[in-house]
């Protein structure tokens, strides 16, 4: 039996926080719910748990306590915002907590302490002893009740777990247990006990983690009470310098001592504030760099503090004394002026003892004075500009041997570390050039193994340092350190020089092609040895085919120019004792060891010995709070490697990361070891699954479900910590809904199959925004360098493609386009999705943006296939069809102008979706010539062009646009009116249906309160003396635009957004809002944010594809007036739109819907992803049909506000579909939420979908009956009631 505790906290801004924490019914584990209700934004829950007599925080774990702190972000569920904990650890006695707003970076505590929720275990598990026996009758029922399917041994848990469930539910109803015992008479055939048995011949398809703690985010460290700790040396700092003028700081801490560094703009110069805790006379011994923060020079005596003098080369500022009544410290503050310095340098004299940061000097970078300019290349992306400069430069230098660059390598990488991710990136970016063979290894420099080994060390350590030091840079450094070996000390590159005279010697083997190997080992070993002696194995091993030793090389890029380039050239084939063959394959496999150890850091076998071994301190696993099981693990995982067991193989990888993540999140000790480990085991993995993708059956969807779920994990486990937040949570929630997937499989279910189908849309979109993400963050960098490297074009093109392909996400990407079709069999969906039904005649073009292009004139007629479509295009004039890979909902603006084309054109467009990207390029490579396209039930039949199609090519060549005459409309007097006043003439037909509903519908269909600037409102302000100025620049460029310079477009909507308002507008707006009731508040920013609102609707009839639609339908732009309709956001759980006729298919039985959660904007608007959508006879309004499930990501949601909607007199008149070319304008912004589908009603509830479905269908008949006629319904849903926000015809 499990009960509840409750608990309440009153919050700030009328918030409240409700805490509910239950016991779950396996007796073991405890759920805490947080649910914030009356909140606006999205607050993190920043917490930790209170062990049993220690105050202090700790994260929980399953196999060790560390100290520290989670943040863990709400999320949007319904009206509320909600935390979902659950605990498995008995001796958690307390989760305490303080809550974060992120955007305002301020935290809310309870009375100045810390949040508090006791975890009373005892009350909340009241524990029912029940018979071992009861639990297996039980679970055999359950067994029986699935038809009895042969079970893997996780399934006859699941069902072992389920009856204990049961039977504590029945407990707790009262139920005694001689009754259930009484009621239990099946006999036990099938054994089912609490330690499955492990079976081969079925391989589950169901797993399940809690992922949510592999990517929740670790905080700053705690103190003891669990604040977050701040420096007191800081904040005294920027008390004394104003903390409003730091654009810097930097901190040091040596001994028991602290630097702090703050960096000042003032009045366009930069200053520092240099101070330390230390007591007595403290002198800065110092020096300035300009062209790369590693430079000393000596200030000029310009920017002298007082108290200075020049010594040797340096200057030297003694320190004030500052006191307060808590605290001492010592300062200097030094004006640098304008003087164009990148950086400082300087050490520090105190107590006898000169202070350094670890045998450096101190460095701290400086920012320019437009904090800019020091990072910005020729295309405006920040990179590090001097660093790569610096590379650069240094080429030269990091050629002549590996020791060279990765001595460079850890030189810069030390300047730059704190100059944020620019300076890792532009490391990563030239490790990578080197990795792949962009870069010379070697020129005319004889270098020792041991040398470049230990250069390696150096440069991992630093990066290891990193890494521990500056969780945002996780990411950077683990693509850096997957290029490099892991180096060594002592004797471990040395034996790279002595083993191999070993070999030779043993295998008789001392001149020819070894002995050329030989000599080029000596002079510089690299990553290219490891491949050799691949090579040299694989001949070996093949008895001495020469082929299969060349083919090695040449699958790893070596070629035989390569080999003779070096500088120590190898020119000669290898040449065996056939008596050799098992000597040299031991000593060659034992050779290619200590070569992966020095130049392969991710190399799976060499970083598990490393792991492993004892000599490097076996004490690694209990210190980082190891499992023992992860020994089991690696030792099977090296075991099926040698087997090549991939279907066991990938499974095991992803369990060994899972056991490793923990300590790799807050490694304690060995963290280089521990990251070589999961790079090699990620590496492994990736290689693994891409075997395994030849010999999967993806008609089999249990076996891909599987692979799919251990892929995901892989790719959680692969999201370092200092991932964005609202990444997390894309990943998190499409997990989650891949689980809830898993276990509702059915064979052959439409509907499963249309539900798995959006997730791994959404997923295809997830991974779409990471690969964005990486070029925005890396391109601009690796082009900048490459050019200054004189890296050829294709290998700077590709950079940032080759590292998203060697990343975790591609193969999950492959998995999901191989199974797409499998499932669009199963949903009955075909690989066409069409969105306008016509069938087309034209000459194909491919295009990669359809925006690009919407502005063209085709001559001919002309079938476009665009790469991209996000839903807000025109269609191009001549053009007959558009195709395209891009999910478009059926509502979107381009897909009803498509299908309203007919109004204008006297044809429709056909407009179509193409799920098989074969199909698609089978259709581009005939790019030029004519296509004939027919539509089907099925979907597209698509042929080449021939006689047949003459009549679509009259159609085409007959028809041309007829003019639409939109008159204008004079100012009524009036700057607002009320919804009782809404007449034709005064505002356009989006109000005057409002008013027209608002007295019609019945009392259970929602209307919402209204206003409305009337036509004519914008003429008469811009007309006012106020606004002179703006009315003649407008007039301008009006004259411009009219000779058809478009650039002006944007010019006029600028122009207007600086309209001043008349006093009058102002008085009338607040007078009517607060008349109708409506949630605006009158102060000055309300009134500040409603005129900018207002002025972007108005601006709004200038935007481009406005402009251009008109004159397509040949309408006088002049003559488009446009009102402003006022209306009371409704801020609903979900928002829809309703066609009463079916506009796929054209029935006009049918009414078709679409639905999101949260606002309208993301249905209407270019947010990526399909709506839910579904369709109800009218006949039946109780039975309505999924077609759809959603892919859409991201949820808006505002406060209570008001939007200001355009409201045009050329919307919706016959010949011309008008609508949705203008703006609509929230007052306040609305914030986007990361949308959790896998708890989501809509698609859990079968019964609230059919009830909430079928009053929105109804109310769609409703409306359409007062018509008369088919009609375009916008609405939302709010606590189970509907509400209707506009209506018009449907074209």
């Amino acid at each position: 039996m499990a009960t509840s505790k409750a608990q309440q906290f009153q919050l700030i801004e009328g918030m409240e926080l409700q805490i509910t924490v239950t016991g779950l019914p396996n007796g073991s584990s405890v759920r805490a719910e947080f649910h914030l209700k009356n909140c606006t934004r999205t607050w993190i829950l920043h917490w930790g748990c209170i062990y049993q007599g220690n105050n202090n925080w700790f994260v929980p774990s399953e196999h060790s306590s560390k100290q520290g702190a989670l943040q863990t972000p709400f999320v949007k569920s319904g009206n509320a915002y909600v935390v979902i904990l659950e605990l498995r650890d008995p001796r958690v006695r307390a989760i305490e907590f303080v809550l974060k707003d992120g955007s305002h970076n301020r935290w809310l505590k309870q009375h100045n302490g810390n949040f508090r929720v006791e975890i009373p275990w005892n009350d909340l598990h009241v524990h029912h002893q029940i018979p071992k026996n009861l639990i297996e009758r039980r679970a055999h029922k359950i067994w029986d009740r699935k038809g009895r399917p042969q079970s893997s041994a996780r399934e006859q848990q699941i069902d072992y777990d389920n009856a204990v469930r049961e039977l504590q539910t029945e407990l707790a109803r009262g139920i005694s247990l001689d009754d259930l015992q009484a009621n239990s008479t099946v006999p036990v055939e099938k054994e089912v006990t609490s330690e499955p048995h492990q079976t081969m011949n079925n391989q589950s398809y169901r797993r399940k983690h809690d992922v949510q703690k592999w990517l929740q985010k670790y905080a700053e460290p705690i103190n003891r009470n669990g604040s977050v700790k701040s420096s007191t040396l800081v904040e005294l700092s920027k008390r004394s310098v104003g903390q409003e003028n730091v654009i810097s700081q930097k901190s040091f801490h040596v001994r028991n001592y602290e630097i702090t560094v703050l960096q000042r703009n003032v009045k366009g110069g930069c200053r520092l504030w240099v101070a330390t805790n230390m007591a007595g006379p403290t002198v800065l011994h110092w020096g300035v760099a300009k062209s790369s923060a590693g430079e000393w020079l000596i200030p000029p005596p310009d920017v002298l503090p007082e108290k200075s003098k020049f010594v040797h080369g340096a200057c030297q500022t003694h320190f004030t004394d500052m006191s307060s009544r808590e605290h001492n410290y010592q300062f200097i503050d030094i004006n640098l002026k304008r003087g164009g310095f990148v950086g400082i340098q300087f050490v520090i004299w105190s107590g006898g003892y000169w202070l350094n940061n670890n045998g450096a000097n101190f460095i701290v970078n400086l920012k320019s004075a437009d904090s800019t300019s020091d990072k910005l290349d020729v295309d405006g992306k920040y990179i590090l500009k001097w660093l790569l400069d610096e590379i650069s430069e240094r080429e030269i230098e990091a050629e002549r041997s590996l020791m060279h660059r990765f001595n460079i390598a850890t030189e810069l990488t030390d300047r730059c570390k704190d100059e944020g991710e620019g300076g890792c990136i532009g490391i990563m970016v030239w490790m990578r050039f080197m990795a792949t063979r962009h870069l010379t290894w070697n020129k005319n420099y004889n270098v020792k193994p041991r040398e470049i080994s230990e250069a390696l060390e150096r440069f991992t350590n630093l990066m290891e340092k990193i890494y521990l030091q500056q969780p945002n840079k996780r990411e950077i450094v683990r693509l850096t350190m997957a290029l490099v070996g892991r180096g060594g000390q002592g004797d471990v590159g040395q034996r790279i020089r002595d083993e191999i005279l070993v070999i030779q010697r043993n295998n008789h083997c001392k001149s020819g092609m070894m002995e050329e190997w030989h000599q080029k080992l000596h002079n510089n070993s690299s990553a290219d040895d490891v491949i050799i002696c691949e090579a040299l194995l694989n001949y070996v091993r093949s008895d001495f085919r020469i082929d299969a030793y060349w083919q090695t090389l040449k699958t790893n890029g070596l070629t035989k120019e390569r080999l003779a380039s070096y500088d120590r050239p190898i020119v000669s084939e290898p040449r065996f004792r056939s008596d050799a063959k098992e000597g040299l394959i031991r000593d060659l496999t034992m050779y290619l060891k200590t070569l992966k150890a020095v130049h392969s850091g991710a190399d799976l076998e060499s970083a598990i010995d490393t792991f492993l071994s004892p000599s490097k301190g076996h004490h690694v696993f209990a210190v980082n709070g190891l499992s023992p099981k992860l020994q089991d693990l690696l030792n099977l995982v090296k075991r099926l490697v040698r087997e090549e067991n991939t279907e066991s193989l990938i499974e095991k990888l992803v369990d060994a990361r899972i056991q490793l993540h923990p300590a790799l999140r807050a490694p304690r000790t060995r963290a280089k070891d521990l990251l070589f480990l999961d790079i090699a085991l990620e590496s492994c993995f990736k290689t693994t699954i891409e075997k395994r993708l030849i010999s999967l059956n993806f008609n089999n969807p249990p076996e891909i479900i599987f692979v799919i779920c251990v892929v995901l994990e892989n790719l959680c486990l692969s999201t370092v910590n200092n991932e964005e937040i609202i990444f997390l949570n894309f990943i998190l929630f499409c997990v989650q809904d891949w689980y809830r997937i898993s276990e509702a499989y059915k064979p052959h279910d439409v509907q499963w199959a249309l539900q798995t189908k959006a997730v791994l849309d959404r997923l295809q979109l997830v991974l779409a925004d990471r690969c964005q993400h990486y070029f925005t963050l890396i391109q601009p960098s690796a082009r900048y360098l490459g050019q200054l490297l004189r890296i050829d074009k294709h290998g700077i093109d590709v950079f940032t493609e080759e590292v998203i392909r060697a990343g975790p996400g591609a193969v999950l990407s492959s998995l999901i386009n191989r199974f797409d079709p499998s499932l669009r069999k199963i949903a009955n969906l075909g690989c066409w999705q069409v969105i306008s039904s016509a069938d087309a005649y034209g000459f194909l073009v491919c295009v990669n943006e359809l925006i690009v292009v919407q502005n063209k004139v085709y001559s001919k007629p002309t079938v476009i296939i665009a790469s991209k479509v996000t839903g807000e295009e025109e269609v191009p004039a001549g053009v007959v069809a558009v195709l395209t890979p891009s999910m478009i909902d059926v509502l979107s603006h381009v897909s009803i102008r498509a299908r309203n084309s007919k109004a204008f054109l006297l044809m429709q467009i056909c407009f179509a979706t193409c799920f098989d990207q074969n199909v698609l390029s089978n259709l581009k490579s005939k790019e030029g010539r004519a296509i004939s396209i027919h539509t089907k039930s099925t979907g597209l039949v698509i042929s080449d062009g021939n006689n047949s199609d003459v009549y679509v090519r009259h159609v085409y060549i007959s028809s041309v646009p007829r003019g639409v005459i939109s008159k204008g409309k004079k100012f009524c007097g009036h700057y607002v009116i009320s919804a009782k006043e809404f007449t034709d003439e005064r505002v356009g037909s989006k109000s005057y249906n409002i008013k027209f509903l608002r007295e019609r519908v019945p009392s259970w269909i929602k209307i919402p309160t209204s206003a409305a600037l009337p036509f004519g409102t914008f003429e008469n302000v811009l007309s006012d003396d106020s606004n002179k100025e703006v009315a003649r620049r407008i007039s301008t460029l009006k004259d411009s635009l009219n000779r058809g310079d478009l650039t002006k477009l944007k010019a006029i909507q600028e122009a207007i957004l600086q309209m001043c308002a008349p006093m009058a507008l102002r008085n009338e707006l607040m007078t009517k809002l607060r008349s109708e009731r409506m949630p605006y508040h009158g102060d000055e920013s309300g009134w500040n944010q409603s005129w900018v609102a207002i002025k972007k609707v108005w601006a709004s009839k200038w935007n481009e594809r406005a402009y251009v639609s008109c004159k397509k339908t040949k309408l006088d732009h002049d003559e488009v007036c446009m009102a402003v309709l006022i209306q009371e956001v409704i801020c609903g759980d979900y928002a829809f739109v309703i066609h009463t006729n079916n506009p796929v298919s054209g029935d006009s039985s049918e009414i078709y819907t679409e639905i999101v959660k949260g606002l309208g904007e993301t249905l209407v608007g270019a947010y990526p992803g399909r709506a839910m959508s579904f369709i109800t006879k009218k006949t039946n309004l109780k039975s309505p049909m999924v077609i759809s499930y959603p892919s859409k990501r991201i949820g808006l949601y505002s406060k209570p506000s008001i939007i200001f909607r355009s409201d045009s007199n050329n919307e919706d008149l016959e010949g011309n579909a008008g609508a949705g070319l203008y703006d609509s304008v929230i007052m306040d912004e609305a914030e986007e939420v990361v949308v959790d589908y896998s708890r989501e009603p809509l698609i859990m509830d079968k019964s609230y979908q059919v009830r909430l479905f079928s009053a929105i269908a109804e109310a769609g008949n409703v409306i359409e009956t007062l018509y008369g006629c088919p009609q375009d319904i916008e609405g939302v849903v709010k606590g189970g009631h509907i509400y209707i926000v506009q209506a018009r015809p449907q074209v």
